[in-house]
């Protein structure tokens, strides 16, 4: 990556990163919500069986072979589908999950282990934003509602009792306060709320100190315990068939077409992605329907569009790209993407200083847990072995030509 960083998006839009995520519908597995509820505190709201029925009220889902399984909804404002488009390949992934022992399931329902092409939070082939859902239809139709855009939270207000009673935010160069009557809900991400706390004088008295803010209510653990899903790119595989998606093949005028007007074609695809995975790696009891890894199926690479797009947004270095997929440009090639369902590295935010402008430091951790480390690299392992499996040999799959970036001295599929 460039600088050693890896990109963080966050959508600074109406309807947050619901508005440039893939789009995937994928609820947490049962057991995190009942460990949140009976080990971190939950005090009986945070349970499957709590959570579960607002799952099922937020739902129109459009699917009738979903719909009559009992663990969906229909009539609420989120519109859920799965996509009318797959390529040959995603046919060949759920395949060879089967071939591995886990069978094609809906992974909203009663099993998460298995898999599945996903559905997504779409509306006739396009996103359905968490905006598009709640806000879009309530425009101008309800007094209480005010939507406040191009704006910045710079502080939440406490009283003499150090309760939050109001909020300050910046709007085309002044400085706006709002109060409440009943209560404020600061739902600004995982990164956002921590930085408006401390903004407050809420979190760490001593980091409070050093970046010159008067500390209110003095929480340590603000901003720490921070856990994020790592993953590994670089599992690619070349096909010498058309079937895949490559952009001057799918950019084209009847794709526009099919999808302006019909919702269906290549252009539906979930942020390009043809399937999902979730895995045990031996580490794992699989008994338990807890599985540790989730594959991303993507039936595409950074060089599947000449290098426009994909290799910005996952922020690659220039030589990395020159090196690895340059020679590849437009090829047909389908890709693994092992990610950690929980992983046990634990990282921090703190206050860059205090100007609510400046981006907060993010120090992430990644991998600094021995068990991230095996469990990843088993789940590598089994996409390699999946991927290169019968259901794929008829696309006459190779393995990606060149070793990977900054790893030429190491044996290839070795631990070493």
């Amino acid at each position: 990556m460039k600088e050693s960083r890896s990109n963080w998006p966050r959508g600074k839009v109406l309807g947050g990163s619901s508005s440039i995520n893939y789009m995937l519908y994928v609820r947490g597995n049962k057991k995190d919500y009942d460990s949140w509820d009976q080990q971190l505190g939950g005090d009986g709201l945070w349970s499957w069986d709590q959570v579960f029925p607002y799952f099922i009220r937020m739902e129109d889902n459009r699917d009738p072979e979903i719909i009559s399984n009992g663990y969906h909804g229909t009539g609420g404002p989120l519109t859920v589908s799965t996509p009318h488009y797959t390529t040959p390949v995603g046919g060949a992934f759920l395949e060879a999950g089967k071939l591995f022992g886990y069978q094609n399931i809906d992974f909203n329902g009663e099993v998460q282990t298995g898999f599945a092409i996903p559905q997504g939070t779409i509306r006739r082939g396009a996103r359905c934003s968490t905006s598009k859902a709640y806000l879009r239809d309530l425009s101008g139709k309800r007094k209480n509602l005010h939507l406040v855009i191009k704006a910045q939270v710079t502080k939440v207000i406490l009283d003499n009792l150090n309760r939050a009673v109001g909020v300050k935010f910046d709007k085309n160069g002044l400085t706006h306060t709002v109060y409440a009557t009943k209560e404020i809900v600061l739902s600004a991400g995982s990164l956002n709320s921590p930085q408006i706390m401390m903004l407050s004088g809420i979190g760490p008295c001593d980091h409070l100190s050093e970046v010159g803010i008067p500390c209110k209510v003095h929480i340590p653990s603000l901003g720490q315990n921070m856990q994020d899903h790592i993953g590994t790119g670089g599992i690619q595989f070349l096909v010498d068939a058309p079937v895949t998606v490559v952009q001057p093949r799918v950019m084209v005028a009847k794709s526009f077409t099919q999808w302006s007007s019909l919702g269906i074609g290549p252009l539906t695809m979930l942020g390009g992605l043809d399937g999902l995975g979730f895995i045990n790696t031996k580490y794992q009891n699989a008994s338990e329907d807890m599985p540790d890894v989730e594959i991303h199926f993507i039936p595409s690479c950074p060089s599947s569009d000449g290098g426009e797009s994909v290799r910005k947004n996952m922020g690659l270095r220039d030589d990395l790209f020159l090196k690895i997929y340059e020679p590849y440009l437009f090829r047909d090639v389908y890709s693994y993407y092992p990610v950690l369902l929980r992983p046990k590295s634990r990282g921090w935010m703190k206050l860059r200083d205090n100007n609510p402008y400046s981006m907060p430091i993010i120090q992430p951790n990644y991998l600094s847990h021995p068990d991230d480390v095996r469990r990843l690299v088993d789940g590598c392992r089994i996409s390699i072995q999946m991927a290169m499996s019968e259901p794929f040999k008829k696309f006459k799959p190779q393995h990606w030509p060149v070793k990977w970036f900054g790893c030429e001295k190491y044996k290839l599929y070795s631990n070493k």
